[in-house]
């Protein structure tokens, strides 16, 4: 079952790592993530548990997903264990994953893109357009790049 860790936004992990995607939404854009949130436990909770998309992944030479909320899961049809085992490239079809590599480029430059579009493909290969996608990246603790986020609420099936 593709939402069997149904409370995954429990662990600290999921706390901790919904504040660094908050915070460095709000450093790069100036934008709240939700803005009517503002207690860590709550927000991991809704941003689980919201109608957008949202992933992120780290910072491997080959970025592995780390992170998706429950829409995310279901869009790309994995399940929590399995999806954050995967390198992030294979959200994309080969022939659009060159196009992927230039955006994500870009953000580490620039630390974030609005407005993005393109194509992806599920698990089992239903491929769907995203767009107006926000890419950041993600500040850790220490400062530090430690990985890339994505958000969106508009895809079509093609």
């Amino acid at each position: 079952m593709i939402n069997d860790f149904v409370h995954i936004w429990k662990p600290e992990f999921a706390v901790l790592h919904a504040s660094i995607l908050a915070r460095s939404l709000r450093h790069w854009t100036g934008r709240e993530l939700l803005p009517e949130v503002s207690d860590e436990k709550e927000l991991a909770q809704k941003i689980y548990d919201a109608p957008f998309v949202l992933v992120s992944h780290g910072i491997e030479a080959d970025p592995i997903l780390n992170y998706g909320n429950r829409t995310a899961l279901g869009l790309w049809e994995m399940p929590w264990p399995e999806f954050t085992r995967t390198p992030s490239r294979l959200t994309a079809e080969a022939p659009n994953r060159e196009e992927r590599a230039r955006l994500l480029t870009a953000v580490a430059e620039r630390g974030f893109i609005d407005d993005y579009s393109g194509v992806r493909i599920s698990k089992s290969g239903r491929r769907f357009r995203i767009a107006r996608a926000t890419v950041w990246n993600l500040i850790g603790e220490n400062g530090g790049i430690c990985g890339q986020a994505a958000m969106f609420d508009r895809w079509e099936f093609l």
